[in-house]
């Protein structure tokens, strides 16, 4: 009687062990500063890399905005990942590398893109599942296979 009490205690405290979320976090982890403390103004580009380190990644066509994100993703059992925090900060550089603007963003300030379900018609026919499946047939091997005896080597 005692070992199965054992055996149901320790079944209650897995079973509610799987049921606990698992946390990741993926992006930029501030150490000591966070990077909405850096200010326009006082802060360079060279200041910014010391205290920062590296922006997770930085404008496409010049390189005086770097962007520094962060987000926390929470999974519980077998759902879909659900992203619970997500921090952007874009500091903007001006031409002597001065910091010109530290942008915050949070959850809030994103928006849900509705993408155009619209499909571009293709030229040509469209080929049924039969005609997929046997419209080869009949037409022959390619060229150059086949042609072991009059393409061999030494001809």
């Amino acid at each position: 009687m005692v070992k199965f009490k054992i055996l149901t205690a320790c079944a209650a405290i897995l079973a509610l062990n799987a049921c606990q979320a698992s946390r990741n976090f993926h992006g930029y982890l501030p150490d000591q500063v966070l990077p909405a403390d850096i200010e326009p103004s006082v802060d360079t580009r060279s200041t910014v890399i010391a205290r920062l380190g590296s922006p997770s990644t930085t404008s496409v066509f010049d390189d005086s905005l770097w962007v520094y994100m962060s987000a926390t993703r929470e999974q519980l059992t077998y759902h879909r990942p659900k992203v619970v925090r997500r921090n952007i900060v874009a500091i903007q550089f001006d031409e002597e590398d001065q910091v010109t603007d530290v942008l915050t963003y949070d959850m809030d300030a994103g928006e849900v893109i509705n993408y155009v379900s619209r499909e571009t018609p293709t030229r040509g026919r469209e080929l049924g599942i039969l005609e997929q499946l046997f419209g080869t047939i009949g037409a022959g091997l390619p060229s150059g296979l086949g042609d072991d005896e009059r393409n061999g080597p030494g001809s």
